[in-house]
């Protein structure tokens, strides 16, 4: 009785893992049903019963990866804001907030966390009208949140060029795990700091 209780759980999460595999590697356009039921071992049926559409697979995707990935990143961020007393940080200390996160989840280029981030890289850069209307809802909370904390550090910068900025950091931070070598991955994500820096400050 308890292997048939866990049946469920392990198919929806045999489908997630397969679906999240086959998107970073061909695109989510390019990956169909019938290639996520083949890689997962389960039918049709199963992926309709557990999700009931190819866009609700690939936001519950994102929400189970993405959700604790800000968190930890606002987790961070609120840490530094504490040790700060309610002053501005400095601005290395936000772009540390943001990469710090997927850094420590795609150090091993095999594992989950990197798989899905290099996933996040193609889905950023693939024209798609489902993922433009996922990716910024999986982001707004994250982008309020920084948002917040670079109006003290930039006061002079205007509203919305901080804006268009803080999203160019979050796409930014995600092109060095589209490589497929970890030392490639680790020595991109450091270049990319001050890049970031350096495209956040310039006028």
């Amino acid at each position: 009785m308890a292997e048939s209780r866990n049946q469920p759980v392990d198919t929806k999460e045999r489908i997630l893992g397969a679906a999240e595999f086959l998107f970073m590697e061909y695109g989510y356009a390019a990956t169909s049903l019938r290639m996520i039921t083949a890689k997962a071992a389960v039918n049709l049926a199963a992926v309709n019963y557990h999700f009931g559409s190819k866009e609700t697979l690939i936001r519950e995707l994102f929400g189970r990866r993405l959700g604790p990935l800000n968190a930890a990143r606002i987790a961070e961020l609120d840490k530094m804001e504490m040790a700060a007393c309610g002053g501005p940080l400095a601005i290395e200390q936000i772009i540390h907030a943001i990469i710090a996160p997927p850094s420590h989840a795609g150090n091993e280029p095999l594992t989950t966390g990197a798989i899905f981030l290099r996933l996040l890289g193609r889905a950023f850069s693939e024209p798609n009208d489902t993922l433009r209307k996922i990716l910024p809802a999986q982001y707004r909370q994250v982008v309020i949140r920084f948002k917040q904390a670079l109006v003290k550090s930039l006061p002079q910068m205007p509203d919305q060029e901080l804006t268009w900025r803080i999203h160019f950091m979050f796409r930014l931070c995600l092109t060095p795990w589209r490589e497929t070598t970890p030392c490639n991955c680790l020595r991109r994500a450091t270049s990319k700091r001050r890049t970031m820096r350096i495209r956040l400050c310039s006028g």
